[in-house]
């Protein structure tokens, strides 16, 4: 049995080994004299860089989820507002991203619509107010708040439009014409009523403490500090072979260990436990 364990180990071992994760990124490797930092290609274009203390354009024309023609200052002025650059037909991360802000507002006792708003724009000028639509209703229903739904809204609009905002913001993409994808980052800004940048999110997760005491400050309208910028890409494998890439596979990898681990540590306390009842009842049969 303590071979079958150590089997396990060794396979999850096996699985974190970096040239695995080489031979599987789909991502070039770095060239000697290539700076260690560079990303190739496509990968060179995109980030989220922080503008805070920045202002955004209020006065950019976008079509709500209703088919409503508004403009972006139609939600500022009261409150702060949790922007999203997302597209609603994204195959990776933005969902992710959506998920990970609705998990965390549920976490927290101030209610969309009232303490602050979410906007969520997509970078997709195609997509129209039917798919804005269904994701406002997804959302909605996800918070389990529906008394918010006036607070959530899901914008479309023009290429120019969604491009001055994706600038003001930080917020660069790329379009792959390749595979039809759009190369982007993960995480959210907060913007304050008068519309100037306060803090930035990362990621796929976020913390409802920092979101909250952000709303906070941001409906002071007082600016947070630069964050480490540890972003997480919305395009993790090669344009050419549509693989994904390392940090996806990492993170199916570590779930692979964690999951053995688990099993392992089961199987060895199971093991032990009837090992200790046969002891128990060896025992009292001598007694006996």
């Amino acid at each position: 049995m303590k071979s079958f364990i150590l089997s396990i180990v060794a396979i999850a071992g096996l699985a974190l080994m970096p040239s695995t994760v080489t031979a599987q990124s789909g991502l070039p490797e770095r060239q000697p004299g290539e700076p260690a930092k560079s990303k190739p290609g496509i990968l060179g274009k995109i980030g989220i860089d922080q503008r805070l203390n920045q202002h955004i354009p209020l006065d950019l024309p976008f079509v709500d989820e209703n088919g409503k023609d508004v403009r972006l200052g139609d939600y500022f002025g009261k409150r702060p507002v949790l922007l999203a650059m997302v597209y609603y037909e994204c195959p990776m991360l933005c969902t992710q991203v959506l998920n990970g802000v609705t998990g965390a507002l549920k976490a927290i006792n101030f209610d969309v619509g009232k303490e602050f708003d979410i906007v969520a724009v997509s970078i997709n000028p195609r997509e129209g107010p039917g798919l804005a639509a269904q994701k406002k209703q997804a959302y909605v229903q996800r918070y389990g708040r529906p008394q918010t739904a006036d607070g959530w809204h899901f914008l479309t609009g023009r290429e120019e439009n969604i491009q001055t905002l994706a600038a003001a913001v930080g917020f660069r993409y790329v379009y792959d014409e390749e595979i039809k994808q759009y190369a982007h980052g993960a995480g959210v800004e907060l913007i304050t009523p008068k519309g100037v940048i306060a803090r930035y999110f990362y990621g796929i997760e976020y913390s409802p403490r920092d979101i909250r005491f952000g709303v906070v400050e941001a409906s002071e309208e007082r600016i947070g500090s630069p964050i480490d910028n540890v972003l997480l890409l919305c395009y993790h494998y090669d344009p050419t072979t549509g693989k994904y890439g390392a940090a996806a596979i990492g993170l199916v990898r570590i779930g692979a260990v964690l999951t053995m681990a688990a099993f392992a540590t089961f199987l060895f306390v199971s093991i032990r436990r009837e090992r200790a009842t046969n002891r128990q009842a060896d025992a009292t049969a001598n007694r006996i």
